[in-house]
């Protein structure tokens, strides 16, 4: 167009996500792609989030968001009823589109999950450890610097914001980190043969922080929405990159304020 300023729509942006994340690359289970909304929507403004909850959409109505890019899927099952209250029907009674990049996010080799975590930590020397269909489901990197593992815990709670972290001491330094965002704790065992000196991920189950025991290896447990909540940041660089007469947000008020009980 000559003239006149560009005008980029919905479809635009879903093009650019799915050139570094391409969504035919989603995993079976899943359902990533624009789930609210329709391709030729002009857009000025968007906000990206892990989760699409009504506080979110309250947040963007407030920044005049024309679309929602979140990580989890806002529709993940089929719908069989759409209540007034439910996120979906919110979304669309307030024209706000919303575009899900899940696993096809995850195992995206340059701008996924876990490179902006990599990034987080300050890893170096990422690659990808455990390969699937489409990407890697476990990376590693090295750390400038060799840390305890307390100080690795540490400086993870730190670089991670966690308000909160469960930490498995190993025997060693911590140099060589294996990670997995989100819910990765199945992945502690490939880590821990292929030489990792800690392993990071969101959720360890139970049985998992058992074998984390046997192994001599660090585990942190750093939270699902901490070591997943960095993608905002790495993927609004690349999309603001590509479209600077765009406004991107990260979300503020994507997580609702944890409360804690103690005996009094």
């Amino acid at each position: 167009m000559g003239g006149g300023e560009s005008v980029i729509t919905i479809g635009n942006i879903v093009d650019a996500v799915d050139r570094i994340a391409p969504f035919s690359g989603a995993l079976d289970f899943d359902n990533a792609g624009l789930l609210v909304g329709e391709r030729d929507t002009v857009v000025q403004r968007v906000l990206l989030a892990l989760d699409i909850t009504a506080q979110v959409i309250g947040e963007a109505e407030e920044l005049g968001a024309q679309l929602i890019l979140s990580h989890h899927p806002v529709i993940f099952h089929p719908l069989r009823t759409l209540e007034p209250q439910s996120v979906p029907y919110q979304l669309a009674k307030k024209g706000i589109a919303a575009l899900c990049c899940h696993t096809n996010l995850d195992l995206s080799p340059e701008w996924g999950t876990n490179i902006a975590l990599a990034k987080r930590l300050e890893l170096q020397n990422v690659k990808g450890e455990l390969p699937c269909a489409e990407g890697y489901l476990l990376y590693s990197g090295e750390l400038p610097k060799a840390y305890s593992p307390l100080d690795f815990a540490r400086f993870t709670r730190e670089r991670l914001s966690c308000e909160a972290l469960r930490f498995y001491p190993g025997e060693g330094p911590v140099r060589r980190v294996f990670f997995c965002t989100g819910a990765g704790g199945e992945y502690l065992l490939p880590a821990a043969q292929k030489g990792a000196d800690a392993f990071v991920t969101g959720e360890v189950r139970h049985h998992e922080a058992l074998l984390a025991a046997s192994l001599g290896i660090t585990v942190l447990e750093a939270g699902h929405y901490e070591t997943e909540r960095p993608f905002e940041e790495l993927l609004s660089s690349y999309l603001q990159k590509q479209f600077p007469e765009i406004q991107f947000f990260c979300s503020q008020r994507e997580r609702p304020p944890l409360l804690g009980l103690s005996g009094e």
